[in-house]
């Protein structure tokens, strides 16, 4: 067996209102206020205990509708391209995703959380709490922030 290949099962499902990649906001500016549950198996019920003195979360998930990849893709909010591992395209060699949502409020082995950018049904595969020791100041947005600066400069004129 290849020690490079991980099998993995999914811990759960995200309930959303988006049926459709269209639905979903994208572009500069964009925040994810939608609502939506993370119904996790009932079986893995008690791995969530204490998970609500936790305000944010990161869901990893699966693009489980995207199909193939591309190394090098153009964002919608830019006119160059860019290495897929500095975008957040669904079209990935390993095709995960990873949203932070914001906790609401726990039912059992659902969780209701808020900043949901993933499909109805889509699989998740882990959810851990969001914890950063970043400081914000030291954060960089690489040619996203370029991609900002140049859509404000086109604004003001």
């Amino acid at each position: 067996m290849n020690p490079y290949v991980f099998a993995m099962k999914p811990i759960g499902v995200v309930r959303s209102p988006y049926t459709n990649t269209t639905q979903i906001p994208e572009g500069l500016g964009t925040t994810h206020e939608a609502e939506g549950v993370l119904e996790i198996l009932p079986a893995l019920e008690p791995g969530l205990t204490d998970i609500e003195g936790f305000s944010h979360l990161y869901v990893l998930w699966v693009f489980d509708r995207a199909a193939g990849y591309e190394l090098l893709g153009t964002p919608p909010i830019d006119t160059r391209a860019h290495g897929v591992f500095a975008t957040r395209s669904p079209r990935r060699p390993n095709p995960i995703g990873l949203t932070v949502v914001r906790l609401l409020r726990r039912e059992g082995s659902r969780l209701l959380v808020r900043g949901v950018d993933m499909l109805d049904g889509t699989p998740i595969l882990d959810i851990k709490p969001y914890l950063s020791s970043v400081p914000p100041q030291e954060l960089r947005r690489g040619w996203l922030a370029e991609a900002e600066r140049a859509t404000q400069g086109r604004g003001a004129r």
